[in-house]
């Protein structure tokens, strides 16, 4: 097991999901092995989200920037800077940017394991894999 380790934002990998989003990850399987959770980051340009989908694990969401309309579990609310989300296992959800400047979100999944499933098709995929796109 590592010691710990600082990361340094700007060198983190982008992972491209389309329609300009951009996901990074800043913890988790192939950086950090030891880790028992995975998180990173994903910017979203205005008008921009998520579509409807779940994931095999809890995952908490915190707005960095910018202001959101999230749906979880049925439930639509605003979220704004700071503003944190819980998202249990199997929950459809998504995250919208409904601001005018870049939305930045901050995810912590539960697991090292990571799937997406999208509501509409029920194509399940990994996470940040080719098949992971907006």
């Amino acid at each position: 097991m590592s010691n710990g380790f600082s990361i340094r934002y700007h060198e983190v990998n982008v992972f491209s999901r389309g329609d300009g989003v951009e996901t990074r990850l800043l913890v988790g399987k192939g950086c950090a092995d030891e880790t028992p959770f995975t998180s990173g980051t994903t910017v979203f340009p205005k008008g921009c989200g998520a579509p409807l989908h779940s994931h095999n694990c809890a995952e908490q969401v915190t707005i960095l920037e910018g202001t959101a309309e999230a749906m979880i579990g049925g439930e639509t609310i605003q979220l704004s800077k700071l503003d944190t989300s819980f998202v249990p296992a199997n929950a459809p959800h998504y995250f919208r940017n409904t601001g005018d400047t870049p939305l930045v979100i901050l995810w912590i999944y539960g697991a090292r394991d990571v799937t997406r499933t999208f509501t509409e098709t029920g194509e399940t995929v990994p996470h940040m894999s080719s098949g992971d796109q907006v």
